[in-house]
């Protein structure tokens, strides 16, 4: 079945749904409706809808089709007039499938367990070990028995396989990752098999080897074409007018998966701050492309994107509960690995572009979800075309691209907006020293101006 091109739009009383269905019969349109539930087939097409409030099919219902431009118009009635439906521009969302309203939790439940015959054995035997080996120990030092908190476990790994990507569910699509011109992948043959800790510490540890002390100082001092970057003002940022879809961006909105995603609130919590780590590397890319992408933007939004390139996104270690709440602390804990690899791998490499950047990260959260979106699918867009890097966008951003219509909250996207808009990122908090890297290029800056006074006066006298 083919799913056709379609829009919703709304009257007070009524929900339209437009398909685009050429050379079809109309007398074979078949039409259910079932509470939020809107499935309309004729051959070869299918579409399912879930709206986000209940419909009629009744008596001002009403079915149209238009030979000449091959549109098909239904017409369904609200069961609550005058109600407003939410979201009839999130396309991917309207197709997702109607939730489960079954509880996933374990249907049994072990109420009590009747000792054993072998368990009174075992203790009895315990008992005996007991008195024989410990009694006298015990008995010397006045019955204090020797104690110590036990230690923490090891995480359980049975399995040499470790997944990855959105919500953890990939794997294998890195296997041959040496043998595909991969250059941003940093865990190399180990990709497949490498623990979360492990992705951290090499991660970690390729960062610190390729920070070029020069590089930055010389970037520092000489920051001309930098500050226009900084000046440039993203039109995403910018535009005043009404938000809607290009033809284009609604196409390929059709063609994301079709998924129902079952995460916990941790795992809520953590999406949004992979969130900001992906837009971060797409505003980095296109504030220095000035938002035309070259054919090194795969690259960069690549190696900028910590979940990309070392598979190691953000986990936050002081989430208390609830996904409503951002603490400085977690964000800056977010922040920091995307701004140490700005300062490391592109052309341009300077802590005020990445400021900046952090800044159209909370103007794009401060528009909400739509305008998420539309960046998320420039930013797919660009890894899609891409013959190496076209995987990334397999495990991370289709999955995305679907929950942020799905399951993102405006709210939620707002709250981090507002946080990020006056939060700072410590310099200290990177690593490499960047004040004393920049207070030692102010004082080499000086003694050439110096220098260079003294050979104006000479020259003068002479």
């Amino acid at each position: 079945m083919i799913t056709p091109q379609f829009s919703c739009s709304q009257t007070e009383d009524s929900i339209i749904i437009t398909l685009y269905c050429p050379s079809i019969r109309a007398a074979d349109v078949e039409i259910n409706v079932d509470d939020t539930l809107v499935t309309i087939h004729v051959n070869p097409y299918f579409l399912r809808l879930n709206f986000s409030n209940p419909v009629l099919e009744d008596e001002e219902s009403s079915a149209d089709y238009d030979p000449s431009i091959g549109n098909l118009t239904v017409t369904l009635t609200k069961e609550n007039k005058g109600q407003i439906f939410d979201d009839l521009d999130l396309l991917a969302k309207l197709l997702a499938p109607r939730r489960s309203t079954q509880d996933p939790s374990p249907a049994i439940e072990v109420l009590s367990v009747e000792n054993r015959p072998e368990d009174d054995l075992v203790t009895k035997a315990e008992a005996l070990s007991l008195e024989r080996d410990e009694f006298a120990e015990a008995e010397e030092n006045d019955w204090q028995l020797p104690q110590k908190v036990p230690g923490e476990l090891p995480p359980l790994n049975i399995s040499v396989q470790s997944h990855y990507g959105f919500l953890d569910m990939y794997s294998g699509y890195l296997r041959h990752a040496t043998h595909t011109e991969n250059e941003i992948n940093e865990l190399g043959d180990a990709a497949e098999s490498c623990t979360k800790a492990e992705r951290r510490a090499k991660r970690l540890k390729h960062e610190d080897e390729k920070f070029d002390e020069e590089h930055y100082m010389a970037d520092f001092v000489d920051d001309e074409y930098i500050q226009e970057l900084i000046q440039w003002v993203h039109p995403h940022v910018s535009d005043p007018n009404p938000f809607e879809y290009t033809e284009k961006e609604n196409a390929e909105m059709l063609r994301l998966p079709r998924k129902e995603y079952l995460a916990t609130e941790v795992q809520t919590h953590n999406l949004y701050l992979t969130l900001i780590t992906l837009l971060f590397s797409y505003m980095y890319d296109s504030r220095t492309s000035q938002h035309d992408p070259t054919s090194e933007s795969a690259w960069t939004i690549c190696n900028l994107t910590p979940s990309f390139t070392a598979l190691d996104p953000p986990i936050s270690s002081y989430y208390t509960g609830g996904c409503h709440t951002f603490s400085e602390d977690e964000l800056q804990e977010t922040l920091v690995p995307s701004y140490r690899r700005s300062l490391t791998f592109p052309l341009y490499r300077s802590f005020a572009l990445s400021e900046k950047c952090r800044e159209d990260v909370a103007s794009i959260f401060r528009k909400g979800k739509r305008t998420v979106m539309r960046c998320l699918l420039e930013m797919k867009y660009i890894l899609d075309h891409h013959e190496v890097y076209y995987i990334y966008s397999k495990v991370w951003l289709n999955d995305f691209c679907v929950w942020i219509q799905a399951d993102a909250s405006d709210d939620i996207l707002g709250l981090i907006g507002k946080t990020l808009t006056d939060f700072k990122v410590d310099k200290a908090s990177i690593g490499w020293e960047l004040e004393e890297l920049e207070a030692a290029a102010k004082r080499s800056m000086e003694l050439q101006s110096d220098s260079d006074d003294e050979t104006d006066g000479e020259s003068d006298n002479s």
